[in-house]
This record gives structure tokens, C-alpha cells and sequence, in this order.
């Protein structure tokens, strides 16, 4: 039970980082999404490396996992360039909802790939989740499917794929820091043509903000990697639709936005569907 609780722990931390994220994001300004994403992953691949000089081990990875780096850092890039495009060209409240599909997407990947059990307990928690972050996101598809809503859902579809290689590497023994480095390092050098090409000038302040960005996104980083490594998706991954809620008020403090009847009643399904989670594995572990 203690791994199922730090990973609760991580992924709620996570949650709060990735919530900051987007906050600094937005105050950043006008400027290209992969732009946005370099600066979001120099920062977590500069802290990962320092991380893993600090630690006195030696920086590398065992050959029989690196199919595995390289499909979480493939498809995390994917699907950071494909939310990034959704929040571009949707409603915020679509491109928000068809990200916070991920979890979901980690329950279904983690069956299919790690053979991890989903038991109906844990799956009707997960999509009671989801159906909360509907409540708040509101999600309006009245104009029909475009290719920013596909191209958004494969962003989420993508990310989720990603979490569970993270949880594949952290059973075949691979750290959290070289993971995060490997992943942020590919994800950095693969927005390096598109800068060449078309590189839009920053000011100081935005560059702050920037910055802020990713270090927000580090920690996001290193707890949902600890997070999947402690913990079985079917488990944990409800936990991080606490994301919405840590958005809700950073999104009121900052930006004056009050969440209405609907919003709330969210909230209180996806907190419902956290505690039902968490007394149900604490009652399977025999604790």
C-alpha cells in the first residue's frame, strides 16, 4: 500500500504542476506552440541531467529498454504537439477535454500492453472521472468533427500510450530522471527545425514566463513518472483528473474566471470518484 499511496501522492502533485504549466503558458503570450514546447522541455531536460550528475550514476540505459525510451518519447511529443494544436484551433473547453482523455487511454493501454487487470470497481471510477471532467469542460462538438477535434483526440490517445511506456520502464528497472531526460531531450531536439525555420522573437517578461513554463512542467514530468512507476494505472490514474480542479482556481485567482453549477458538480464527481478509488484499493490491500 505505501507504493499505491506515493503514487496517489505523485500524480496529485503532478496534477497541480501541469495546472501551473498551463497557467505560465497562457501568461506567456502570443507565440508558436512549438516555440511554447521548446522552452517547456529545455528546462525538465536541464534539471534531469543535473539530477542524474547529482546521483553519481552513470548516464545510460539498458539496451533492452530502449524500444521503450523511444516509444514514450515519440509518442509524449506527439502528444504534446497535438494538444498544443487543439488548444490553438478549439475551444479551450474541447482541447481540454480531449486531452484529459490520457487517463483513460492509460487504463486501456496498460490491459492491453503490461496485461495489467482492470477490475469493473476500478474502471466505472475511471469513467465516472472522465464524466466529470465533462461537467466542467462542457465540451460543445455541435459543429461536427474537424481535424483539430481528431488531431486533439489523438493528442490524448497519444499521451496515454506514452504513460503507460513510463510505467514499462519503471518495471523493467529504469530511474525516473532518465526517463524525464530522455524523453524532454527528444522532445526538445525535435521542435530545433521547425525554431530554425521560423523562430519568433521574445521579449524578457515572456521569456520569465517561459522558463516558468518549464519548470511547472518538470515537476509534472518527474511526478507522473514516479507516479506510474509506484503504482498500476488502474489504480492511480483517476487522480489525475485533479488537474481540472487545480486549473479551476489558479483560473479564478488569476484570471478572475468563477466556475459555475455545472463545474461544481464535476468536481464533486471526480473527488466522489478519488475517495470510492482509494478506499477500494486500501480495502483489497488489507489495510
Amino acid at each position: 500500500m505505501k507504493d499505491k499511496n506515493r503514487g496517489i501522492l505523485c500524480i496529485i502533485l503532478s496534477s497541480c504542476s501541469f495546472a501551473l504549466m498551463a497557467m505560465f503558458l497562457k501568461m506567456a503570450g502570443d507565440l508558436p506552440s512549438i516555440e511554447k514546447s521548446f522552452f517547456r522541455n529545455l528546462v525538465a531536460s536541464v534539471i534531469a541531467f543535473v539530477m542524474l550528475i547529482r546521483s553519481k550514476e552513470k548516464i545510460q540505459i539498458q539496451k533492452r529498454n530502449l524500444h521503450w525510451f523511444i516509444l514514450r518519447s515519440l509518442f509524449g511529443t506527439l502528444g504534446i504537439f497535438c494538444n498544443f494544436y487543439a488548444v490553438d484551433h478549439l475551444m479551450l473547453s474541447d482541447a481540454s477535454s480531449l486531452n484529459k482523455l490520457s487517463p483513460f487511454f492509460v487504463i486501456v493501454f496498460s490491459y492491453l500492453v503490461l496485461k495489467e487487470k482492470i477490475t469493473p470497481t476500478q474502471c466505472a471510477c475511471v469513467i465516472a472521472a472522465f464524466v466529470g471532467s465533462l461537467f466542467i469542460v462542457k465540451p460543445s462538438f455541435a459543429t461536427g468533427v474537424t481535424p483539430a477535434a481528431v488531431i486533439g483526440f489523438a493528442g490524448g490517445m497519444c499521451a496515454g500510450f506514452a504513460y503507460t511506456c513510463v510505467r514499462k520502464l519503471g518495471l523493467r528497472g529504469e530511474k525516473g530522471p532518465m526517463i524525464v531526460f530522455f524523453f524532454s531531450t527528444f522532445s526538445m531536439l525535435a521542435c530545433v527545425p521547425y525554431l530554425i525555420v521560423d523562430f519568433h522573437p521574445i521579449s524578457t517578461q515572456q521569456m520569465i514566463f517561459l522558463l516558468l513554463t518549464g519548470l511547472a512542467a518538470a515537476g509534472g514530468q518527474f511526478g507522473i513518472t514516479a507516479a506510474y512507476t509506484y503504482a498500476p494505472a488502474r489504480e492511480i490514474s483517476v487522480y489525475d483528473y485533479t488537474q481540472i480542479m487545480f486549473s479551476a482556481v489558479l483560473g479564478f485567482l488569476f484570471f478572475g474566471q468563477l466556475p459555475d453549477l455545472l463545474s461544481f458538480i464535476g468536481y464533486c464527481v471526480i473527488v466522489a470518484a478519488g475517495v470510492i478509488m482509494f478506499l477500494y484499493n486500501k480495502r483489497r490491500g488489507g489495510n
